[in-house]
């Protein structure tokens, strides 16, 4: 098949993405597919080629990883030749409308938000992953914690606190202690801070303060725990032990910074308990082919429900793919499987 991979674009999480597209797209090609990587920021400025001849002759993947630093955009958007206001580059709609389907390995703004999905769509071409409505909740911290409360999932009590409607200080001030403070809709827990003292909770509100509104959710101690479903069936629990500090943007992506074991060491009760609660925030968004619901369970076995993520990372340090080797699935075999629910979920809309 014709295959699109779609990485990078202008969000905080573009590095991830493009380590995660990459290989991706290393797999598909071993696989036979005839896949080809793309930018979705930058497009196809940099090639002379028309896009029908990137299927034939597949530019050459290089190495990527993932940098201990989130990227600069002003710096990334001030790179691109071609300086227009759209987020989506020269010639990528094109490419995409050539392939049999676009595999989206974008992270954050303008991936996971349904955006993207949305214009697919528009143009009939199929990609992987959920649809845009469910994308766009899902990518809601807020909205998704709403709706999963009211179905009976329990989750850390929570409040928005928008910057153009209250001071500094009366935020500060309102704010129990301890408490997470993370931006709205962005991942890799970039922005994401535990603040224990009044001048740790400004420090965490400072960085956060440019995106205009922040969840500041009760804190729970406990172990990290994330479970990956795919295609209607929840994956083995996997858990997160990080060396030091908690489940960061440097601890997730780079390599030994934390130790992960799967099948996650809990009980069988709660551990079936975990797949049906991925399960039910799955169904309940309305999201396909596959996801990754994150979690703290207590020393007393209480489970937590945190987020959901709908197009969970590929790189080589990822939790989904670990979690699919649990039950047999490798790599390639996992992608194939995602491409394959791609094409089926187009043909059955």
């Amino acid at each position: 098949m014709k295959i699109v991979v779609l990485c990078g674009g202008l969000s905080m999480e573009r590095n991830v993405s493009i380590t995660s597209s990459t290989l991706i797209c290393k797999a598909l090609r071993q696989l036979g597919h005839r896949a080809v990587l793309v930018d979705m920021f930058f497009g196809l400025e940099d090639y002379d080629q028309g896009p029908e001849q990137l299927f034939e002759n597949l530019p050459p993947l290089t190495e990527a990883r993932v940098s201990e630093e989130a990227p600069d955009l002003a710096a990334v958007r001030a790179s691109r030749k071609w300086q227009s206001p759209s987020k989506v580059g020269k010639g990528v709609f094109e490419i995409c409308a050539l392939a049999d389907v676009v595999f989206l390995g974008l992270h954050g703004a303008c991936g996971e938000d349904g955006r993207i999905q949305a214009a697919l769509d528009l143009m009939g071409i199929p990609y992987t992953g959920s649809g845009y409505l469910g994308s766009a909740i899902a990518m809601d911290k807020d909205l998704t914690k709403r709706l999963a409360q009211a179905v009976g999932v329990r989750t850390p009590q929570w409040r928005i606190a928008r910057f153009d409607r209250e001071t500094f200080a009366q935020i500060v001030d309102s704010a129990p202690l301890p408490c997470v403070v993370k931006p709205v809709d962005s991942g890799s827990s970039i922005g994401v801070a535990i603040a224990r003292t009044r001048a740790e909770l400004i420090d965490a509100l400072e960085q956060n303060r440019p995106l205009g509104r922040v969840v500041i959710e009760q804190y729970v101690a406990g172990r990290e725990i994330q479970v990956g479903v795919l295609k209607d069936r929840n994956l083995p629990s996997i858990e997160i032990i990080p060396k030091q500090g908690f489940y960061d943007y440097h601890n997730k992506y780079q390599a030994g910074a934390a130790v992960e074991i799967c099948p996650a060491p809990v009980d069988g009760a709660v551990e079936a308990q975990l797949g049906a609660t991925a399960l039910k925030v799955h169904r309940l968004l309305g999201l396909r082919t596959y996801s990754r619901t994150d979690f703290i369970v207590t020393q007393d076995g209480g489970i937590w429900f945190l987020e959901i993520n709908t197009l969970p990372g590929m790189t080589p340090t990822s939790l989904m793919p670990q979690e699919a080797a649990a039950v047999g699935i490798d790599y390639g075999a996992l992608c194939q499987t995602i491409v394959d629910d791609a094409i089926g979920g187009a043909d059955q809309a």
